[in-house]
């Protein structure tokens, strides 16, 4: 068996926090998470034990999930997300992942390696810096030597969290796409890594600067972390990749930008200048920072949705088919997660 590809797969629910720091900063970040759950009807049955609520993961899952939200369902499906405030508020680290849906086909439940996976690049992204660690130099030299904590790369956060998910027993095996950004609150410098075909973009005056080319291995079949039993590996001759072969990406950023991280139930359905649009309309739209993020991440995931039923409509999935020779129709039914991150300039 080669690299599990994805299944095809609704419910809406989000989050809205505002990141800002005690200490003087010359950025700040409005963010709001957001998500879809695929219909329980075009999903295979999990047959896995969920992390239990009393387990470090199940808590963290829960709270990261009662958040002020309105929506369908409880839960994104096989996707799941964090927002995460780095050490001393010195910036934003957040990512999403999307569990590889046909390893419910050998029992596997795909949501349990996501959800790791995001708890654990969380738990480290608490205690990094988005850059170098910050030091006051009005401190005697073996004072500033005593600065806790360590720049933490979004690459690096990713091996770290991967590991970390190995190591979870909860997990029996499964796999993921992941992609995870760091906003730094001093210098507006954002770094990323990406592995598979959830990936983000950014955009600036209501044009996209730059959006994440998705890595696959064929067609439909992405690029993903994985644990797998040795026996599975033997027998079926899967493959999995490594947090080295994610793309990394690093820019500065402005007042006025837009970043918003998505997994492929964004990107399968839903073109770049759509969602440009809905950015412009709501910014124009709206007042407050918090709304705004708030009210763009309800429109992209509401359009998502809408283009998934729609077998009418050419969809971004439906072009890729079709340059694969492979026959396929309208929208990609799918779990679709988005963190919606606004820049501010305050200093």
């Amino acid at each position: 068996m080669l690299p599990r590809p994805k299944s095809s797969a609704m419910s809406a629910v989000r989050v809205v926090r505002r990141f800002a720091s005690s200490m003087p900063r010359q950025y700040r970040f409005h963010v709001c998470a957001n998500w879809a759950g695929a219909p329980p009807e075009h999903t295979m049955k999990k047959r896995g034990t969920p992390f239990p609520p009393d387990s470090p993961v199940g808590v963290w899952r829960d709270r990261s999930l009662t958040w002020p939200r309105s929506g369908f369902s409880k839960t994104p499906g096989e996707d799941f997300f964090f927002v995460q405030e780095m050490r001393n508020q010195s910036g934003l680290s957040l990512g999403v992942a999307d569990g590889v849906g046909g390893w419910a086909s050998s029992g596997v439940d795909p949501s349990l390696f996501s959800q790791a996976l995001m708890y654990h690049a969380h738990r480290y992204a608490k205690v990094g810096w988005p850059g170098e660690p910050e030091v006051d130099t009005t401190q005697d030299y073996e004072e500033r030597e005593a600065v806790e904590g360590w720049e933490l790369h979004p690459q690096d956060c990713l091996k770290l969290a991967y590991q970390a998910t190995l190591r979870e027993r909860a997990v029996v095996a499964g796999s993921s796409t992941a992609c995870l950004l760091s906003l730094n609150a001093s210098s507006g410098v954002l770094r990323a890594a990406n592995l598979g075909d959830s990936g983000f973009m950014i955009i600036r005056s209501f044009s996209v600067l730059h959006r994440q080319r998705s890595q696959t291995h064929f067609f439909n079949c992405p690029k993903q972390l994985a644990k797998i039993p040795c026996v599975i590996g033997r027998l079926s001759g899967e493959i999995t990749d490594s947090p080295d072969d994610a793309d990394v990406y690093e820019t500065k950023l402005r007042d006025g930008d837009l970043i918003i991280a998505y997994t492929d139930g964004l990107s399968d359905n839903v073109f770049n200048h759509e969602i440009t649009s809905i950015c412009s309309l709501v910014s124009r739209s709206v007042g407050s920072e918090e709304a705004q993020v708030q009210i763009i991440s309800d429109r992209i995931i509401e359009y998502a949705r809408a283009c998934m039923y729609d077998e009418k409509r050419v969809s971004p999935f439906e072009k890729s088919a079709a340059m694969h020779g492979k026959a396929f129709t309208g929208g990609k039914l799918d779990d679709v997660t988005v963190v919606v991150a606004l820049v501010r300039e305050v200093m």
